[in-house]
Formats: structure tokens, sequence, C-alpha cells
């Protein structure tokens, strides 16, 4: 399986890292080789198909997210990740990392637009 990250994502991941949450990396490396290896498809409720997108390519969000910088929060940590999977190439592109904080704020689907129409 090959992982790429946008350099949106790139920018969160390393502005989320340096803030509040300084094992995001290690615990997305955690996450990639536990569930999207084996379920890159969606992982119900944790991972969900994101519809209404009206595109052809598979975006999935990620709602239960590990993070052993917020203790005792287990994988209601809050941190959402969005990513394309492309299964004739075996690929998962990070298309966008973000922390809810008291609501949800939606992902961002001008951005995946952009990159995926």
């Amino acid at each position: 399986m090959e992982f790429i990250f946008l350099p949106e994502f790139n920018k969160e991941l390393n502005s989320l890292s340096k803030k509040r949450f300084r094992t995001l990396n290690q615990d997305l490396d955690l996450f990639k080789q536990r569930i999207l290896i084996k379920y890159p498809r969606g992982y119900p409720p944790a991972v969900v198909a994101i519809d209404r997108l009206v595109i052809e390519t598979e975006i999935y969000k990620v709602k239960h997210f590990r993070c052993r910088a917020l203790k005792d929060k287990g994988s209601r940590s809050g941190i959402r990740i969005v990513y394309a999977y492309f299964p004739e190439e075996n690929k998962i592109e990070f298309i966008q990392i973000y922390y809810k904080e008291k609501d949800d704020v939606d992902c961002n689907r001008e951005r995946i637009l952009r990159y995926y129409k």
C-alpha cells in the first residue's frame, strides 16, 4: 500500500503535532499499519465514506483516531482525517487532518473537489 500526503495535509499535520498533539506522527503510522492496510474502504463507525460529493474517487473520513497525547480520550480524541482511496493503484492519499473542537466542522469539500474532480 502506498501512502501519499497532499501539501495541505503536511502543513496541518505539522501544525497540530507542534502544538498539543506531540505523538500525532507516531499515532498516524500505527493507524496506517493497523487499520488502513486491512480496511482501506472503511471500518464503521471509526472510518466512514463521505457521500454527496458527486465524484468517482472514494473519499473516507476517520472519526475515531487514537492519539496518545490526549490522555483518557482513547479513540474519541477529536482528531479527524480525510483520505482518498484508489483500489486499482492500491494507494491512499491523505487530504486533510483537523481537530474538531466543540462542534464537528465538516471536511473541506472545496479541497476534495479541487483535487478529485
